[in-house]
């Protein structure tokens, strides 16, 4: 049987994130304060997310006023 190649959860989440930052024209700083990290970190996310917590997403979703299914559905 053939394997399905899936996308990581984390890696859907850290796309939907740096989706929503190019839509609403918000820079690595801002985003970076977001999430309660530095500019580095968001680039390091960019490599391989799979660092990124809940608590990171978590102060993202609150600040920015957004559910979780709010931010898959972007």
């Amino acid at each position: 049987m053939k394997k399905e190649k899936r996308i990581a959860l984390y890696k859907k989440i850290w796309c939907k994130i740096r989706y929503w930052q190019s839509i609403r024209d918000v820079t690595d700083a801002e985003l970076a304060a977001c999430l309660r990290v530095s500019e580095r970190t968001l680039h390091e996310y960019d490599k391989n997310a799979k660092n990124i917590t809940l608590e990171k997403i978590d102060n993202f979703l609150y600040l920015n006023g957004m559910e979780f299914a709010n931010l898959m559905e972007l």
